[in-house]
């Protein structure tokens, strides 16, 4: 704890302004009581909606304890960073769902076009963070970004950013939900900001959205049959039966976002770090199937995207090309651009090339 013993109400003023200079469109701060979700947690885990994603579980309910991940906590404090490109324009949901229906597009959610956000995030909250020391003093803090077993849309949730949609996404009001959230976890004990109620009403749209049924029911995700999760997190085969459902999405889905009324307040980013690049926002199958794995390391350097690796990158985008067959069945680019496949080194790709091939009568 600090030696200085600063002005509380005062250091969480000058946390918000810093959080706005730093690129934040919003800080919120939070207490670190997030007992009444464990139940919830513990569903989820025991029903196997986590998948493969062992992580999820291998902590406990230390994910539902900031204090005992990191000791000595006793706040969070909580920053949304928007991520819509800087010149979105308002028609981009709809253009979106043009590109889903294209069958030669390559879908790339908005949110991995350009930098890799744990980096942009992580960083900005550490200079968040440091700014602190320097009112503050010494104090315990850890900076978060999706890389700790923490419930952070929970602490979200407790600061006021919004309310958790029944996609399970958080959204605002002023918002939508396209945007990242961070956290540090303090020792401060800061006043804490007053959460807000849930504005979905009766709204289903998210629910019905969702091309593989993800959704089980309001706030429920069974991810295993998430395309976000079956083009990220999913190591090995996709399922066959999902795999028709996929589309022509080669990593992630924003399919549930794109519905959302409250999109139409998506905000866009004031950094440049989340402008596509590399064409993500433009490519098609064919090109990006073509990438050899040295210029997938070199060109996706610095994205989320390198973390699945070439290797899951190839097998996505052949479900995409196998789907295309759907409205262009035997198109001669696709086709041979999936044979020169067809003798690669890893299985999951040739399974994957083979059944793509198949769809299209080759």
């Amino acid at each position: 704890m600090s030696a200085i013993q600063p002005d509380l109400q005062e250091l969480a003023r000058a946390i918000k302004a810093w959080g706005a200079e730093l690129g934040f469109a919003e800080v919120r701060i939070a207490d670190v009581d997030l007992t009444r979700h464990e139940a919830g947690l513990q569903a989820w885990l025991d029903a196997g909606h986590h998948g493969e994603m062992d992580y999820m579980a291998s902590h406990g309910m230390k994910r539902a304890r900031p204090a005992e991940l990191v000791p000595g906590t006793v706040r969070a404090i909580v920053a949304r960073m928007d991520y819509l490109p800087m010149h979105t324009d308002a028609d981009w949901r709809a253009r979106e769902r043009l590109r889903q229906q294209d069958p030669e597009a390559a879908v790339v959610s908005v949110y991995a076009r350009g930098r890799d956000y744990h980096k942009v995030l992580r960083n900005r909250l550490q200079q968040l963070a440091e700014r602190i020391r320097g009112l503050a003093g010494e104090y315990g803090f850890r900076v978060f970004t999706d890389s700790a077993p923490v419930m952070e849309l929970p602490l979200a949730e407790k600061a006021g950013l919004g309310w958790r949609g029944k996609h399970t996404l958080l959204l605002s009001r002023e918002a939508g939900s396209t945007f990242f959230i961070g956290e540090i976890l303090v020792d401060l004990p800061l006043p804490v900001d007053e959460a807000r109620g849930a504005h979905c009403g009766q709204c289903e749209a998210c629910i019905t959205a969702c091309p593989t049924n993800a959704i089980l029911g309001p706030g429920r995700l069974d991810a295993r049959r998430c395309i976000s999760y079956l083009t990220i997190e999913l190591k090995g085969s996709i399922p066959e039966a999902l795999r028709p459902l996929i589309g022509n999405r080669i990593y992630g889905c924003d399919d549930c976002q794109l519905v959302c009324p409250w999109n139409k307040f998506a905000q866009r980013a004031v950094l440049p770090d989340f402008d596509a690049r590399h064409g993500l926002g433009e490519a098609s199958l064919v090109e990006l199937f073509g990438w050899e794995e040295e210029e997938f390391n070199r060109r996706m350097e610095g994205s989320p995207i390198r973390r699945i690796g070439h290797e899951r990158w190839l097998r996505n985008l052949a479900v995409g090309m196998g789907n295309a067959a759907d409205a262009a069945r035997g198109d001669a680019r696709i086709v041979a651009a999936l044979r020169t496949r067809l003798d690669h080194p890893s299985a999951l790709v040739r399974e994957h090339v083979s059944w793509a091939l198949a769809r299209h009568g080759a």
